[in-house]
C-alpha cells in the first residue's frame, strides 16, 4: 500500500469512528424520538464505514476526542442541524478522493453513500430553530439594515453619544415591539404548519433586541461618535457574517452570495442615513 493511500485511509478512517461517537453521544442525548432515530441511523452508517474500511485494508483508528467534544457542544449551543451539516460538508469534500480508491472497490462505494444517503437522512432531521428561522432573519435584517442607517444618521443630526444611545436604544425597544407584533400576526393569519404565532414573535422580536443592543453598544461606551460609528459598523458586519453563516451551513445555501447581499443593504442605507443627517443638520442649522 502507497504511504499517501495509507494515510489517506488513516484519516478517513478517524473520521468515521470519529462521527459514530459524535452520533451516537447525540443520539442518546436526543428527546425528538423521530429525531433519534435519524442519528441512531447515521451512528450505525458510520460505524460500518470504519468497520469496512478496517476489515479491507487493516488500517484502525481512534477516534479524535477534540472533536467529540466540539461538535458535541456546537448541536447544544447552535443547534443540531448545524453541528452535523458543518461536521459533514468536510466529508463531502473527502468522498472525492473515496472514489480515487480503486483498489479498493467497496471503500469507493462510500463515496456515493456520503454523498446521498447521509444528506438525505440529514434533511430529515426536525428541530425547531430551523422551523422559526424565517422569524430571526426577520428580526436581525430589518434591525440591521434599520438600526445601521439610523444610527449613522444620529451621528451627525444629534453628535453626542450618549443622546444617540439613549435615542437608539429607545427606538430599537419600540419597533422589536413592533416587529414581534407584526410577526405573530403574520403568522396567525397564515397559520403556518408547525409555527406558533408567539413562538414567531419572540424568535423575531428576539432577534430584533439583541441585534439593536450589540448596534447601540458603542455609543454607550465611547465618547468620540465617529469612533463609536466606526465600531458599531464594524459589529455590524460581525453580526452578518456570523449569521449568514449560520444560515449558509444551516440550509445549505451560498454564503458568500448571502454575505454581500446583506452587507450591501445595511452599509448603504447606513451611508445614505448619514448624508441625510449632514444634509439635516447643516440646513436646518440645529445643534444637539
Amino acid at each position: 500500500m502507497l504511504a499517501e493511500t495509507k494515510n489517506n485511509l488513516e484519516v478517513f478512517s478517524r473520521n468515521e469512528i470519529t462521527e459514530y461517537h459524535i452520533y451516537k453521544q447525540l443520539a442518546a442525548r436526543e428527546k425528538n424520538e423521530k429525531n433519534r432515530r435519524v442519528l441512531e441511523t447515521l451512528s450505525t452508517d458510520e460505524k460500518r464505514h470504519y468497520d469496512l474500511i478496517k476489515s479491507e485494508t487493516g488500517v484502525a483508528a481512534v477516534p479524535d476526542r477534540f472533536k467529540i467534544v466540539w461538535y458535541s457542544f456546537l448541536a447544544r449551543t447552535l443547534g443540531l442541524t448545524f453541528a452535523i451539516k458543518l461536521m459533514e460538508s468536510g466529508e463531502h469534500h473527502a468522498s472525492g478522493t473515496y472514489r480515487a480508491f480503486t483498489e479498493y472497490p467497496r471503500i469507493a462505494q462510500l463515496a456515493e453513500e456520503e454523498d446521498a444517503h447521509e444528506g438525505k437522512l440529514i434533511a430529515l432531521i426536525n428541530e425547531e430553530r430551523l422551523a422559526y428561522m424565517s422569524s430571526v432573519i426577520l428580526g436581525l435584517s430589518d434591525a440591521l439594515v434599520e438600526f445601521t442607517g439610523a444610527l449613522a444618521g444620529f451621528t451627525l443630526a444629534l453628535s453626542n453619544s450618549k443622546l444617540i444611545a439613549l435615542t437608539g436604544a429607545i427606538t430599537g425597544i419600540a419597533a422589536a415591539l413592533s416587529m414581534a407584533s407584526s410577526e405573530y400576526l403574520s403568522s396567525k393569519t397564515e397559520q403556518d404548519a408547525g409555527k406558533h404565532p408567539v413562538k414567531a414573535a419572540v424568535y423575531t422580536g428576539g432577534a430584533y433586541v439583541i441585534t439593536v443592543a450589540l448596534l447601540v453598544a458603542p455609543f454607550a461606551c465611547l465618547n468620540n461618535v465617529f469612533a463609536a460609528l466606526g465600531l458599531m459598523l464594524f459589529f455590524a458586519l460581525l453580526l452578518i457574517a456570523g449569521f449568514m453563516f449560520y444560515y449558509s451551513v444551516a440550509r445549505g445555501e451560498n454564503f458568500k452570495h448571502r454575505f454581500i447581499e446583506m452587507t450591501c443593504l445595511s452599509f448603504g442605507v447606513a451611508a445614505v442615513s448619514f448624508l441625510i443627517g449632514f444634509a439635516l443638520k447643516t440646513f436646518t442649522g440645529i445643534e444637539a
